[in-house]
């Protein structure tokens, strides 16, 4: 970026307001319109047994060496790493991940997604190394972990201390960006199958930023802190009150919120020049603050977070070139950033219902309110809000940090991994009990959706009814797949919509064999959670996780344990066994079934020894999960990322200003400028950009904004399908902080040639405007 803010304004926000889409059914209940369709079913399953789509090789990333011998460490210090990459993947005509909205299909480009890699070792054993990833993306997946760690063994021996064991894959959980790249058939039937080109994006950016850390690595501090952002910075609620309250009141009255409002965050210092090199923090809120009418791809709330702390490093005199700051998701299952809370929008004025978030007994109007609703633009001000107020309090922790923070002082470094079949695993609990879990199914209440994003039909969250709850959705579900007794028993009270454990034709639809993970750094440890934890959840697990520690003296001091993830397999949620009994969406959407969470549990502290400073072994590998990629299939041209050709109308040419802007506007106004455009499948410009804002400096165009900032949005509309026209709107929504000058608006595009099928670069240029 060649911008640098010299502030940026607590009170800055967008007050736009772009053409609203119509609202579309939300959340996996789309299910019930496309997968449960009996007869879009069968061609679903026809179509993919009949096309396979081969994964493309790889392509070649530049082999890194790093130095041999590493200069001495003295106590308290590792070997540190950070580095940033791309991952922008199809930004139009694919549909995003996340809500699993049919409609919700890519029209531009808000914010350019990111891989941040984290890397943390020994100095005195290069064997000990963590690396933790941070993806701008729904969730770690186990298709795009395994190609990352093929990625990695591809770059030679200098990576091969990086492997199954100390990669953990988390995402933090957005919902505006491209789909088409998991594991399994579920997921992949609303995108119409798997996008080769979508999934490469995420594996090659997340390979780079990896990477990069270890080109930088070096020796360094690290230091960890905690802060609440909680009043005028307050960012999330608990979406399903009604299922926490189930939890033991007397557990309850522990805790001050409902939802964890503590945000933890761990510094990386450079030894050399004390300069920070970049921090990770956990926080939990739901990346759903885009709502799901939203077509421009963005990091959601948290990839605003990182922006601005990033943006602020520019000037930050205590920061080192190529500051990186990863937002990772906490136990995120049951929270939300729509801290308004639920509202019916049927013109009642009415809250919904408190039991199951109903509006006169229908989901469908029951919606969350972010904290700038009123604004009608799909949830832009109110995700740029929530992203604000983190970065608030983050960035007053990070300002106070010499005081307040706790130094890691041991400088062991240990990791564990191991996979675990979840279908019908027996452990102990707590008390002695002999329980199990359930192959993976999907309740009821998991087509009724959230108040994020709520379902359709008769659907409804906090349906635990064993009864037939719909006699054609009971045949439906029949037509798929019939439960066994055991599995109904199993997942008790949960009444069956989805067998996805059980069902594997053309392959398999869900996971049943999940990653098993834990990192630790000093007193610091971190579980790796393949499932969207509940805040209750989470906390158990934590504080299990710390009272193990201590018992088998993992750690010398107190230890610090955070919880990453959705990570490396996505398992959908981790519910209480209380809350999975109500049956709201996440006790439905909790695989397998409720004594799951109390399964992860007793894997993370009966594997905890791997931890311990002397340990030099690793669990059993365990079962291997399905690799479907060469098994998934690709149901469009659009998943094949095939462009037919583009074509200029005539008369004009490619990257021609058809629409200029005014020639004088005022700061805070949008700035228009179309284009005649190409398709940007044709060249997703990872790294690079399809916009940019240039101003005139002394006499020379100098690029002060592009794809990475907030307030520049690229839109693609598909003009002539048959003639393979197009046009690109550029608008900048200029900022308080926009400095009064001379200005024009860039467009960098990639046409494809018909019949040559040969892909050129073209750049285009608006007007010059002034900004008083």
């Amino acid at each position: 970026m060649a911008h640098k803010y010299s502030e940026l304004p607590a009170e800055d926000k967008l007050d736009t307001e772009p053409l609203e889409i119509p609202a579309k059914r939300s959340v996996w209940a789309r299910i019930s319109l496309f997968v449960l369709s009996p007869l879009l079913l069968v061609t679903s399953i026809l179509v993919v047994a009949g096309i396979a789509n081969v994964i493309s090789g790889r392509p070649a990333l530049s082999q890194l060496t790093w130095f041999s011998h590493a200069p001495r460490a003295s106590d308290g210090q590792f070997l540190l790493g950070v580095g940033k990459a791309d991952i922008t993947g199809p930004v139009v005509e694919v549909e995003f991940m996340g809500y699993a909205s049919l409609g919700q299909i890519g029209t531009g480009l808000r914010q350019r997604i990111y891989s941040r890699a984290f890397i943390i070792g020994d100095p005195n054993n290069d064997d000990d190394r963590i690396v933790y990833l941070v993806l701008d993306s729904a969730m770690g997946d186990i298709a795009v972990r395994n190609g990352i760690l093929e990625g990695l063994a591809a770059l030679g021996s200098d990576y091969a201390v990086y492997g199954q064991s100390n990669v953990a894959v988390t995402g933090t959980h957005q919902h505006s960006g491209p789909g088409a790249w998991l594991n399994y058939l579920l997921p992949q039937i609303t995108s119409l199958g798997f996008s080769t080109a979508s999934y490469q994006a995420i594996v090659d950016g997340a390979v780079l930023s990896i990477q990069r850390a270890h080109e930088s690595l070096t020796l360094g501090t690290l230091a960890y802190a905690d802060t609440n952002i909680t009043g005028s910075i307050d960012a999330n609620i608990n979406r399903s009150p009604y299922a926490y309250l189930a939890n033991p009141a007397d557990e309850r009255a522990q805790y001050e919120y409902d939802v964890d409002k503590g945000l933890t965050m761990l510094r990386f210092q450079r030894a050399s020049d004390g300069l920070n090199m970049g921090v990770l923090a956990w926080h939990a809120v739901h990346g759903t603050s885009m709502l799901e009418n939203n077509t421009h791809v963005t990091g959601d709330n948290k990839g605003v977070t990182s922006y601005l702390f990033e943006q602020a490093a520019l000037t930050d005199p205590t920061a080192a070139p190529g500051f990186v700051a990863g937002f990772s998701q906490a136990n995120v299952g049951d929270t939300s950033p729509n801290i308004l809370g639920a509202w019916c929008d049927d013109g009642s004025g009415e809250m919904c219902t408190f039991e199951n978030s109903t509006c006169a007994g229908q989901t469908e109007t029951c919606h969350g309110r972010g904290p700038e609703f009123q604004k009608l633009d799909l949830g832009v001000s109110s995700c740029y809000e929530i992203g604000r107020r983190v970065f608030v309090g983050a960035q007053a922790l990070y300002n106070s940090f010499d005081s307040v923070s706790t130094p890691v002082t041991d400088s062991s470094v240990k990791s564990y991994h191991t996979f675990q079949d979840m279908s019908f695993y027996e452990f102990p609990l707590p008390n002695g009990t002999q329980v199990q879990t359930c192959p993976a199914a999907l309740g009821y209440g998991f087509a009724g959706g959230t108040t994020d994003g709520p379902g359709a039909f008769d659907f409804v969250q906090g349906d635990n009814n064993t009864q037939p709850q719909n006699p054609f959705w009971e045949l439906v579900s029949d037509l798929l797949t019939t439960p066994t007794p055991e599995q109904v028993a199993c997942q008790s009270p949960k009444p069956i919509l989805l067998d996805i454990g059980q069902m594997s034709v053309p392959y398999a639809w869900g996971p049943n064999i999940v990653d098993i993970q834990s990192l630790r750094v000093g007193q610091l440890i971190m579980i790796i959670s393949p499932s969207e934890a509940t805040t209750m959840t989470g906390r158990r697990w934590r504080d299990a996780v710390a009272a193990a520690a201590v018992s088998k003296s993992i750690t010398t001091t107190t230890p610090k344990v955070v919880l990453g993830g959705p990570a490396n397999t996505y398992a959908h949620y981790a519910a209480t066994p209380e809350e999975y009994g109500i049956q709201r969406y996440e006790g439905a959407s909790t695989l397998f079934g409720p004594w799951e969470s109390y399964a992860y549990i007793y894997l993370s502290t009966s594997n905890i020894q791997y931890l311990a400073s002397g340990s030099t072994s690793q669990p059993a590998a365990g079962p291997t999960p399905p690799d479907n990629r060469n098994a998934s299939a690709s149901f469009s041209l659009i998943q094949k990322n095939v462009v037919v050709f583009d074509n200029p109308p005539i008369g004009n040419s490619f990257g021609q200003c058809t629409t200029q802007p005014n020639p004088s506007y005022s700061v805070g106004d949008v700035i228009n400028a179309t284009f005649v455009g190409a398709n940007p499948r044709n060249n997703f410009r990872l790294e690079g950009t399809f916009t940019a804002i240039e101003m005139l400096v002394n006499g020379a165009w100098t690029q002060v904004r592009d794809d990475n900032d907030w307030s520049l949005v690229y839109t693609w509309t598909r003009t002539n399908t048959i003639l393979g026209y197009s046009s690109v709107v550029i608008s900048w929504e200029t900022e308080s902080y926009t400095q009064p000058g001379t200005y024009r608006t860039v467009y960098y595009g990639d046409s494809k040639t018909p019949v040559i099928g040969s892909i050129k670069s073209f750049v285009g240029y608006s007007g010059s405007y002034i900004i008083g």
